[in-house]
């Protein structure tokens, strides 16, 4: 095996979705393909947005949190490519020509995966933190220099940086806020907590530590966390490919992995405490939208009378959605269901990537910024939240 193949191919155990560097000034991007996990543990090097579009589109990275995050570290180092590079340089001079190479990079983005909002709104803030770079220029009277190319490239891995760590540090707060409103009932907290989650919410769909499965973390190191179960999550199997991994090199007590179909029995039989899964997007009125099968899974905790929480970075929220029905569900080819049920070729499929949990089936929505919970007449006011939240 070359050196090179040594380095791509490296110990499970280690738990990096990406790996990110700026050896000499220049920002190096790799990501891991996660739909070769856990049989192994590939890099594939992201040098420009075309691949950074590519990986996300192929779900080769996946987990709205870090599609956010891959996209803008991807448009960073494309920043620094040749090609990108003689274009800046020739329109240095000229402030509304440099943004708009950015921008058209950035809406080019956007066209990766429609359902999940943190990808928006990322791109969204990071544009922001460019203007405020011109701004700032034009204020420190340096505006004179004519370099705007530079401002907008050092102002995109700044923030793109900054994003990076920041996601960390959110998904650790998530975790925290998550055990602290599952532990709120005493006679849970001394048995400890039996959870329930779909599709892969850890490390693997985030910069590092996860939501939902960042709830169960924090759990576990309260030593509260008595068992966990992880849905498969046809037809892409994150559950039983990413979550299982993790639960497993975590060591956490109790980690099963059970069908989809077996939610219901698992409830009815062995009891469950709650249901914490992750959000691609969460609506003003609470609807959330995430991977096909949260809203079967939340029909069946409803009916056991399971609190069913969502556990999202506050980006997730999108107060300009008033509900559900205005979500874009983003629906993937019928061959990828195909090969992975080795169905006749012959039959149609329709394979939704995401459902939406209606409002009424959610206990709580947690966030970094603490838990959204129900009014008294039992709807939740997302948008309060985030105006009290917002800078």
């Amino acid at each position: 095996m070359s050196e090179e193949s040594a380095q791509k191919k490296q110990k499970m155990s280690n738990l990096e979705s990406l790996q990110y560097s700026k050896e000499g000034g220049v920002p190096k991007l790799s990501v891991l393909d996660q739909l070769l996990v856990p049989k192994e543990k590939v890099y594939i090097p992201v040098p420009d947005v075309e691949v950074a579009w590519s990986v996300i589109r192929k779900m080769q990275i996946r987990g709205a949190p870090l599609i956010a995050i891959v996209a803008c570290l991807g448009l960073a180092v494309d920043l620094h490519t040749e090609k990108t590079t003689s274009e800046l340089e020739k329109a240095k001079e000229k402030k509304d020509e440099v943004v708009g190479i950015v921008q058209k990079k950035m809406d080019y983005l956007r066209t990766s995966r429609p359902t999940a909002v943190n990808l928006f709104n990322a791109l969204e803030e990071l544009l922001n933190a460019v203007n405020k770079a011109l701004v700032d220029k034009a204020s420190n009277g340096s505006d004179g220099e004519k370099n705007y190319s530079k401002v907008v490239v050092d102002a995109v891995v700044e923030y793109a940086e900054f994003m990076l760590k920041r996601d960390v540090a959110d998904n650790k707060a998530i975790g925290d806020h998550g055990a602290d409103a599952l532990l709120s009932d005493p006679e849970k907290a001394k048995q400890g907590i039996r959870l329930v989650t779909i599709c892969n919410t850890g490390s693997l769909a985030t910069a590092g530590y996860g939501t939902a499965l960042g709830v169960a973390r924090s759990l576990q190191q309260r030593g509260k966390l008595k068992s966990i179960h992880a849905l498969e999550t046809r037809p892409y199997n994150q559950g039983s490919r990413l979550t299982a991994f993790e639960i497993v090199e975590e060591g956490m007590p109790e980690g099963t992995l059970i069908c989809d179909s077996a939610a219901a029995a698992l409830m009815k039989t062995k009891g469950v405490d709650a249901c914490v899964v992750g959000a691609d997007r969460c609506c003003a009125n609470g609807d959330t939208a995430n991977k096909i099968g949260t809203y079967m899974l939340a029909c069946v905790a409803k009916a056991h009378d399971v609190p069913f929480y969502i556990a999202s970075p506050f980006t997730t929220l999108d107060t300009k959605l008033k509900s559900g029905d205005e979500i874009e569900i983003e629906e993937r080819s019928g061959e990828e269901l195909r090969d992975t049920s080795n169905a006749p070729k012959a039959i149609s499929c329709w394979n939704p990537a995401f459902d939406v949990t209606p409002a009424a089936m959610i206990t709580g929505i947690i966030t970094e910024k603490g838990v959204i919970e129900k009014s008294q007449d039992g709807t939740f006011d997302v948008v309060g939240f985030v105006k009290k939240h917002s800078k």
